[in-house]
């Protein structure tokens, strides 16, 4: 027998009797934290649900101050400047004559130092222009559900209103910042800005400007910011409307008797 037909024959055994290695299997996908359906998603996740991002805004100082880079222009240049989770996504819709402009804010694993992290959804940033009534979002928004019960935990400022739903998740920790995050429970939570400022008697026509989806701590909110933050009644809760009652008819005036002067 040649040299390489050996050869051959002792390859084909080696493959024979080597162990079948398990298929590769990609990641399965990670459930979000609630039911918005984006916190606690990966960028990654995030882009194949909506697509690529039209733009990446990086937030210059602690006010709303932005600027914004083409999707190309970030990739290639600027986020190898700073941190990729200063970095937030930016998508434009336009619904019903409003532009919706969503802006999604990430966090990363302060333990993991590898160069490619994952970036995780930690908050939703949506945008009006113009400015919308507040019984208008739940349409311009889909991932907008309020709560319709009327003792749905709400609370209001001058300018904002927060809005807690659904139960509380332990995994959505890891999306928070605040010192003894552990100890708290954390929910979902839409906050609503009107920069013009709430009325006092408040109802679902004043205007919004912008709103966010986050986790919150009802917790926190009621035991350390409640100098801050008011309880209210729920303005999306359903109310019966009070049957109006017809006005009884005036009574016929006295008539007064004319005295000569």
């Amino acid at each position: 027998m040649s040299y390489s037909s050996a050869l051959r024959i002792t390859t084909l055994m080696i493959v024979l009797c080597a162990p079948a290695l398990p298929a590769c299997t990609s990641p399965a996908l990670a459930d979000p934290y609630f039911e918005d359906g984006f916190l606690g998603l990966s960028q990654k996740e995030l882009h194949d649900k909506l697509g690529m991002p039209q733009a990446v805004r990086d937030r210059k100082s602690a006010l709303r101050v932005f600027t914004y880079y083409p999707i190309t222009d970030w990739s290639k240049y600027f986020s190898k400047l700073v941190s990729p989770e200063n970095g937030e996504d930016v998508y434009k819709f336009t619904r019903e004559g409003v532009d919706i402009r969503y802006s999604f804010s990430y966090a990363v694993d302060p333990n993991d130092e590898s160069e490619d992290r994952p970036l995780i959804v930690r908050l939703v940033d949506i945008e009006f222009s113009p400015t919308v009534p507040l019984s208008r979002i739940p349409a311009l928004v889909p991932e907008f559900h309020p709560s319709t019960d009327p003792g749905s935990p709400a609370f209001r400022s001058n300018i904002w209103l927060l809005l807690f739903k659904g139960t509380a998740s332990s995994a959505a920790r890891f999306i928070v910042k605040e010192n003894g995050k552990d100890l708290l429970e954390w929910t979902l939570c839409f906050q609503l800005f009107s920069m013009q400022g709430l009325p006092a008697h408040l109802t679902t026509n004043v205007s919004i400007d912008r709103m966010e989806i986050s986790t919150q701590s009802l917790q926190l909110v009621t035991h350390r910011q409640q100098h801050t933050h008011e309880r209210i009644s729920n303005p999306y809760a359903h109310h019966v409307e009070q049957e109006r009652v017809p006005a009884k008819p005036l009574p016929r005036p006295v008539p007064v008797p004319r005295y000569a002067e």
